[in-house]
């Protein structure tokens, strides 16, 4: 089975590519699956398959073949999950270190997706495709903290754009190498995938999206600083990014810097602290707050005892 969408191009639309005007006609789906939709050959514009760097025009004829939701081939797995809040629309974990957010191919166990599926049973939100049920924004595997798992439709609707407008709060905790300078500062620098490392963001002038970082300096150690990012926007990487774009980039993060990691970590040290959003049903502003992992307490420990 398949449901068929079609729509005419507007002046508003004209020279936009054809993901992008899908995904402003349908907000109800991410970008990367549209992506994937128009990748299949699902999307035509006048009766002609495109790709997805089609830049519409006036009067196109637009045909969008989007698939029902077929249950995916992914288990639930009884995982034990740190529950911050839960209510009938939202769950809201402490994501663990080492844990991947989403099933990818190759890799479809273990990870934050198989633990809410068994949590919450047929209880999740289905827009982002089989792969991400309930998934409406992510962190990457060895960043911990705080997370919104959706639990329907509409409050991924609603989170979702929140998201998009950047109305949504989001602190981070970090420690990074070097004495910053300043106590406070911003960093507005576009992000996009690094020229010559698919794998790897970088700040990308040409092709890169918006990115604005706003940070604090929390304490002061002697080779490094614990600070606090307050993310405006949310692009892939952007805190390991942009601090390593100033000079100071995360400790434990071997992608983002050339560096060492000390202390035998892990990963970077990267914790998503506080989440504040505007709740889908209760229409009310709620926050809430992931407490530091042990591993990054422990270091904190020992970084204040080398200052005695």
């Amino acid at each position: 089975m398949m449901n068929e969408i079609v729509f005419e191009i507007t002046p508003e639309m004209e020279d936009e590519r054809i993901d992008k005007c899908i995904s402003t006609f349908i907000d109800s789906l991410s970008r990367s699956y549209i992506q994937k939709i128009i990748k299949d050959g699902n999307v035509y514009v006048n009766d002609k398959a495109v790709k997805a760097n089609y830049k519409v025009k006036m009067e196109d004829y637009v045909r969008f073949i989007l698939p029902d939701s077929v249950e995916p081939d992914i288990p639930p797995q009884d995982i034990p999950l740190d529950i911050i809040y839960e209510d009938k629309d939202i769950l809201i974990v402490n994501k663990p270190k080492n844990m991947v957010v989403h099933p990818a191919p190759g890799h479809y166990e273990g990870t934050l997706v198989n633990a809410v599926m068994f949590h919450c049973k047929d209880d999740l939100s289905g827009i982002n495709g089989v792969m991400r049920p309930g998934i409406v924004h992510r962190i990457d595997k060895d960043t911990t903290g705080s997370l919104i798992i959706c639990k329907n439709d509409e409050a991924h609707n609603s989170i979702a754009e929140q998201l998009k407008i950047h109305s949504i709060t989001r602190k981070y905790r970090a420690i990074v190498f070097g004495n910053i300078k300043n106590d406070e500062g911003i960093i507005n620098a576009p992000i996009g995938r690094h020229p010559n490392d698919r794998k790897k963001m970088a700040i990308n002038e040409r092709n890169g999206k918006p990115a604005i970082t706003h940070y604090k300096v929390l304490e002061r150690f002697d080779k490094y600083t614990y600070i606090e990012c307050q993310l405006e926007t949310g692009r892939t990487h952007q805190i390991r990014v942009h601090m390593s774009s100033i000079g100071h980039p995360l400790i434990g993060d071997t992608v983002y810097t050339n560096q060492k990691a000390p202390f035998h970590l892990e990963g970077q040290t990267l914790h998503a602290m506080v989440i504040g959003f505007e709740h889908p049903s209760k229409g009310e502003y709620m926050e809430f707050e992931a407490p530091l992992p042990d591993y990054f307490e422990k270091l904190l420990n020992i970084l204040r005892n080398s200052k005695k």
